[in-house]
C-alpha cells in the first residue's frame, strides 16, 4: 500500500468532487483548446497555400510578377502593384542556374535571395504545385513554398510563415490565459456549490456521530437525536439517507428498550425468586440439622439422606445468596463508600486461605511498607479476594503454589492472584467471567463450586470503577484486579 493510495482514501467527498470535476473541466478545456488551435492552424495553412499557388500562377518566366520584371539586384522601375510583404519568388533554368529571385521584406524593400537561401530551395525538391514548409535559415525563417515547371524552367513562389506563427502563438497564449482563469473560477465555484450542497449530509453525519458517542451496551438507553425534517426529504439523495437514519434510530431505540425491559424483568425474577427461596431453604437446613442432632436411631440410608439434605441445602442457600447479590449489582444497588486498607485485607485473606486449605502453599507479596487504600465497600472487596483464592483452591491440585501480590501502579492499586497450576483451557478462557461458566476437567473442579464466583468478583470490581482480567498458560495463571486508589 503506497502513501499516495492511502492519502487518496482519506480524501473527503467534498475534495473528491471538487478535484474530480476540476480535472474533468481542465481536460475539456485542454481538448477544446487543442481542437481550436488545430482547426485555426489548418484553416490558416489552407488559406496560405491558396495564396502561394495564386502567387505561383501569376509569376512570369520572364523574370518577375505581372506588370514588370524583378532585376537580380536592387530596386528598379517596374509596372503593376508592389509585391506582398513576406513573399518571394525564384526562377531556375534547366541547368540549375538562377534566372531571377526576389524577397519583399517587412519594410517593403525587394531584395534578391542569397546563395544559401537558393540552395535551401533547391534541396527542398518541391513537388509540382504542392505547397510545403521549408526553412530558409536565420535570415528569412520558415516559408510555405510551391513550384511549377514552364518552358524548361522551374518557378518557385512562397509566403513567410511569420504571420501564421504569430497568430497561432497569440491564440495559444490567449487560450492558456482564458482556460486558466476559467478553471480557477470553476474550482472556486465548485467549492462553494459542493460545500453548500453537502451541508445536509454534514448535519446527518453529525447526528450519527452523536449517537455513536452514546453508551448503548448496558443500562436504560434513550436516543433523542434525530435528523431534522429539512434533511429528510425523500425526493433527494441526502433526504433519503436522513429518513432512513431516523427509521433506523427508532428501531434501535425500540430494540434497546425491549432488551432493557427483558433484563429488568429477569433481574426482578431472580431477585424475587432468590429472596423467596431463602426462607424455605433455611427451614430445610434447620430441620435436617435438628434431625441429625437428636441422635435418634437411624438406618445408614437415613443418616446419609439427612447428611445430603443438610449439605445440599447449604449449597443451595449459597447459590441463592450469590444470585441475589448479582441481581442487586445488576440493578445498580449502591455500595458503601469508605476507606479500605487493601494491605490488611490481603493479609487476612491469605491467613483464611491457609487455615481453610493447608495442602497448598499460600504466599503474600507486599512490595510497599505503607498501606494501600482504596474507596469502596470493604465486605465486598473481601469477597472478591476470597473468591479469587477459592477459585485457585478449587481448580488446582494439592501442593499448588498460590501467591497474593499487592502493589501500586500509578493511580491504581493492583492485586494479583497467581498460581502454578495446570492453567485454564483456551475454550473456557474467553467466557470465564460468564455466569455458571464451567472450567475444564484439567482444573480438577470440586463439586462445591456454583460457577458464579468469578462473575460476582467482576461485578463487584466493576461497581468500584475497576477491572478484573486473567492471563493463563500451563504452569501460570494470573488474575489481576485494578482499583483506583483513594
Amino acid at each position: 500500500m503506497t502513501a499516495a493510495g492511502s492519502a487518496r482514501r482519506r480524501w473527503t467527498l467534498r475534495r473528491t468532487l471538487v478535484v474530480g470535476t476540476g480535472a474533468l473541466v481542465a481536460v475539456a478545456l485542454l481538448v477544446t483548446g487543442f481542437a481550436t488551435s488545430f482547426a485555426l492552424r489548418t484553416f490558416v495553412y489552407d488559406r496560405l497555400d491558396g495564396q502561394v499557388l495564386e502567387t505561383l500562377q501569376i509569376i512570369r518566366v520572364g523574370g518577375g510578377m505581372p506588370g514588370g520584371s524583378f532585376p537580380s539586384g536592387g530596386d528598379s522601375d517596374r509596372e503593376g502593384p508592389a509585391p506582398r510583404i513576406g513573399t518571394l519568388h525564384a526562377v531556375f533554368a534547366s541547368d540549375g542556374s538562377v534566372v531571377s529571385s526576389s524577397y519583399t521584406g517587412d519594410d517593403g524593400q525587394v531584395t534578391t535571395l542569397d546563395e544559401g537561401q537558393l540552395d535551401a530551395i533547391e534541396r527542398a525538391d518541391l513537388p509540382s504545385r504542392t505547397p510545403e514548409t521549408v526553412d530558409l535559415g536565420d535570415g528569412l525563417g520558415e516559408f510555405r513554398l510551391a513550384a511549377r515547371e514552364e518552358d524548361g524552367m522551374r518557378v518557385v513562389a512562397g509566403i513567410s510563415l511569420d504571420e501564421v506563427t504569430a497568430t497561432t502563438s497569440a491564440l495559444t497564449v490567449i487560450q492558456v490565459s482564458v482556460a486558466g482563469a476559467a478553471l480557477l473560477l470553476v474550482l472556486v465555484g465548485l467549492s462553494l456549490v459542493v460545500r453548500r450542497t453537502l451541508r445536509p449530509l454534514d448535519r446527518v453525519a453529525a447526528v450519527a456521530d452523536r449517537v455513536a458517542a452514546r453508551p448503548l451496551a448496558i443500562g436504560e438507553v434513550e436516543i433523542p437525536e434525530r435528523v431534522s425534517d429539512r434533511d429528510t426529504d425523500p425526493a433527494t439523495e441526502v433526504g433519503r439517507v436522513g429518513h432512513s437514519l431516523n427509521v433506523l434510530l427508532a428501531h434501535i431505540e425500540a430494540a434497546l428498550t425491549s432488551r432493557q425491559h427483558s433484563e429488568d424483568q429477569l433481574r426482578r425474577f431472580i431477585a424475587d425468586a432468590s429472596h423467596e427461596l431463602r426462607t424455605p431453604l433455611a427451614s430445610i437446613r434447620g430441620y435436617a440439622q435438628l434431625s441429625l442432632g437428636e441422635n435418634a436411631p437411624m438406618t445408614p440410608t437415613q443418616q446419609r439422606a439427612f447428611d445430603r439434605i443438610a449439605s445440599e441445602s447449604t449449597r443451595m442457600a449459597d447459590l441463592v445468596e450469590d444470585l441475589l447479590l448479582l441481581a442487586r449489582l445488576d440493578a445498580g444497588q449502591p455500595l458503601r463508600r469508605e476507606s479500605v486498607d487493601l494491605t490488611m485485607l490481603a493479609i487476612d485473606a491469605i491467613s483464611d486461605a491457609h487455615a481453610a486449605d493447608p495442602t497448598r502453599t499460600w504466599l503474600l507479596d507486599l512490595r510497599e511498607e505503607d498501606a494501600i487504600e482504596v474507596t469502596g465497600d470493604e465486605n465486598r472487596l473481601r469477597q472478591v479476594v476470597a473468591n479469587l483464592l477459592r477459585n485457585a483452591r478449587t481448580h488446582t491440585p494439592p501442593g499448588t503454589r498460590v501467591v497474593l501480590a499487592l502493589r501500586p501502579d500509578g493511580a491504581d492499586a493492583v492485586l494479583d492472584v497467581t498460581d502454578d497450576g495446570p492453567g485454564i483451557a483456551p475454550d473456557i478462557r474467553d467466557r470465564l467471567f460468564e455466569r455458571f461458566a464451567r472450567g475444564d476437567v484439567s482444573r480438577n473442579r470440586d463439586a462445591g463450586s456454583t460457577g458464579l464466583g468469578l462473575s460476582i468478583a467482576q461485578a463487584i470490581v466493576a461497581a468500584h470503577d475497576g477491572s478484573l482480567a486473567v492471563e493463563s498458560a500451563p504452569g501460570r495463571t494470573v488474575f489481576t484486579v485494578r482499583l483506583p486508589v483513594a
